[in-house]
């Protein structure tokens, strides 16, 4: 069995540091390009999103222009109030 000495172990510590800085270095370069593709596909399924949703309002529109809905559910329905217990007064006992 080989013991540990303090050669492998620099060895070891310098290999894990030159590996994190060269991580970090290439963070650098490729993380904001990153960003921005990802970013512009968001924008790309918004947009498509957006428009997709205007056209079925326009298409909405166009095919009920002399119907009129009223939605009178929630105006009949009282405002219920939450009960969150019973309310005990305490008494101090001498």
């Amino acid at each position: 069995m080989e013991t540990a000495n303090l050669t492998s172990f620099i060895k070891t510590a310098c290999i894990i540091i030159l590996l994190y800085y060269a991580l970090k270095f290439l963070a650098r370069l490729f993380l904001p390009v990153l960003v921005k593709k990802v970013v512009q596909k968001a924008e790309q399924n918004f947009q498509q999103q957006y428009s997709h949703q205007n056209q079925q309002q326009n298409q909405y529109q166009d095919t009920n222009r002399d119907e009129i809905i009223i939605d009178t559910a929630k105006s009949t329905k009282p405002r219920e109030t939450k009960k969150v217990g019973e309310y005990v007064d305490y008494e101090e006992i001498e």
